[in-house]
């Protein structure tokens, strides 16, 4: 059985002009990263600004496992069979950090038939967007900590520096580290941190900002520390804004690249969803639905994570309304969410498969409470029995989902096809009524107690003595209004990854909260969640390699 990398090494991609073709695109309108990537150029999209938009679907998982879910393979084998169908397709998604691609969870391009290409480009370093976001991060961290060597004219009190230096690789040791050790050349000795660039908020403020001049705004506002009065000191403070902004100018422009059967893919930004907002760019996404009838796009992890942070805090920023949503489930994470250890996922075990299928359910229930039409879609495994199918399809059905067997990593768009007619079905039969969950009105505890019970089912929500401290200064500073951004573990509906299927009992535990005033929401920190992770005991990067004629292995 071929790899998902040799299957798109041996890909004949079409120059990405063609590709661009397909929805309209001339050359002159995409600036070229060789043959296979561009990035869109502003005036195409100055130009399809006031077209009508397409059908918006939101692709999103059941709480991933060690078996694997294979959402982002779903939402491309969707796009590819959209195309096979003669519609005018196109999937908006997210960029791959290096994290993950070197430590376990493997690169983001999907796989099998149902991958986008050029894949190595996509998982390694692609057109330089994230190297941009993280040299503007640590540009405004240089500056931050030169002012205060500089004589400090702001009064910043060096124990109350909130903005933190980033890198897109897993290293735990920088979590925690102190700086200007030295002469006092060397800068003021202090603690400092390091989170993942994909947690940075300058990612986010990239994936939330509609322009160039949105985009400072956004920048500026940022508050990168707390002068010895207690008030906030900003980027435009530092003067770092302009700065920031030069080094994120192409950045900001959505990529295109294409899938293994060339439907058109516009990627940009990654924020992670177990620890950022999970989404990819407005304006990838806003572009996708002017230039296509059918946008197909996703988010992180589970929907108590990237769907809620899709729907509560991008559709609500950015106007954004889905149409449908897609909620993808597998016979075998389903039996280990009713306790099968991973070894034994291949044989049917209809008793398990019953338990763990209250995961599932969650989803489906939380999903509803947005008022958008649900598909519930079963990636299928060979090993899955035709009894542990039925009982999943008359289950979603029970619950008023259409269901549909999605088989594209094997088969790529025609294996796609059962769920896009089902898609089609839903988009034409059934009425979106997209409401957020919650009034902008609330405060930020009512906030975060309402996604803690009503999407993850939690009885109620404990804070650290510090947390309830921020989250007053918070609405103090007049930013009471902004949605929540909720780090959690993916594992789990609770913020402890051990608890599988549906938990019940539980209290969420917020135990630090910050604001992220350029991106324009406060993220609430639960349970043992990082915002650095680490590499695993035998990370990826093990088995990557590189022949002597070029060829890379290992890369999944």
């Amino acid at each position: 059985m071929k790899t998902d990398i040799q299957i798109a090494q041996e890909a004949e991609m079409l120059h990405i002009r063609e590709v661009a073709a397909q929805l309209g695109i001339q050359e002159d309108e995409l600036e070229l990263y060789g043959s296979y990537k561009a990035k869109l150029t502003d005036e195409l999209m100055e130009k399809v600004k006031n077209r009508k938009d397409g059908k918006l679907i939101l692709v999103t998982a059941i709480n991933p496992t060690p078996a694997g879910e294979g959402k982002t393979t779903t939402s491309v084998g969707l796009g590819e069979a959209f195309g096979r169908m003669g519609k005018k397709a196109v999937l908006a998604l997210r960029e791959p950090s290096l994290g993950p691609c070197f430590g376990i969870k493997g690169g983001a391009a999907g796989g099998g038939y149902a991958q986008v290409v050029p894949m190595e480009d996509l998982n390694l370093h692609f057109t330089g967007d994230f190297h941009a976001i993280t040299s503007a991060n640590n540009l405004l961290a240089a500056l931050l900590d030169n002012h205060i060597q500089q004589g400090n004219e702001l009064n910043i009190d060096p124990r109350q520096v909130v903005w933190k230096r980033c890198m897109d690789m897993n290293d735990r040791v920088l979590r925690n580290i102190v700086v200007g050790l030295g002469s006092k050349m060397d800068g003021m000795v202090r603690e400092d941190h390091f989170v993942i660039t994909v947690a940075s908020e300058i990612m986010a403020v990239l994936c939330l900002a509609d322009d160039m001049a949105d985009l400072k705004k956004r920048l500026g506002r940022i508050i990168v520390a707390y002068n010895f009065e207690g008030k906030p000191v900003t980027a435009d403070d530092l003067k770092a804004t302009g700065a920031m902004a030069a080094l994120l100018k192409d950045a900001l422009k959505p990529n295109l690249i294409q899938t293994l059967e060339h439907t058109p893919a516009i990627i940009h930004g990654g924020p992670f969803a177990n620890i950022a907002h999970g989404c990819n760019s407005v304006r990838a996404t806003k572009t996708a639905l002017k230039l296509a009838d059918y946008v197909v796009t996703e988010a992180g992890f589970g929907a108590d994570l990237g769907a809620e942070k899709f729907l509560d805090i991008k559709c609500r920023m950015a106007g954004l309304k889905p149409d449908a949503v897609v909620l993808v489930a597998t016979v075998r994470a389903l039996k280990y969410n009713g306790g099968v250890p991973k070894a034994d996922l291949s044989t049917e075990n209809l008793e398990a498969l019953k338990r763990g299928i209250v995961n599932l359910e969650k989803h489906i229930e939380n999903l509803q409470k947005y008022h958008v039409p649900v598909v519930v879609t079963l990636n299928s495994f060979l090993t899955d029995t035709r009894a542990e199918t039925e009982y999943v399809q008359q289950f979603c059905q029970e619950r008023g989902c259409e269901f549909a067997l999605s088989e594209v990593w094997e088969k790529g768009g025609e294996g796609g096809a059962a769920l896009a007619e089902k898609v089609l079905k839903t988009l034409e039969e059934k009425e979106s009524n997209f409401k957020p969950l919650y009034e902008s009105s609330l405060s930020l505890t009512e906030k975060i107690e309402t996604v803690a019970k009503e999407i993850y089912g939690a009885d109620g929500v404990s804070y650290a003595p510090a947390a309830l401290k921020e989250l007053k200064r918070i609405e103090e500073l007049g930013m009471g209004d902004f949605p929540v951004c909720m780090a959690k573990t993916q594992y789990s509906l609770s913020d402890d990854q051990t608890k599988l299927g549906r938990p019940s009992g539980f209290t969420v535990n917020v135990r630090e909260v910050y604001v992220s005033a350029g991106a324009g929401f406060v993220v609430a920190v639960t349970g043992a969640i990082m915002t650095m992770p680490g590499l695993g005991k035998a990370p990826a990067a093990y088995g990557i390699d590189v022949s002597d004629e070029g060829v890379i292995t290992g890369l999944f």
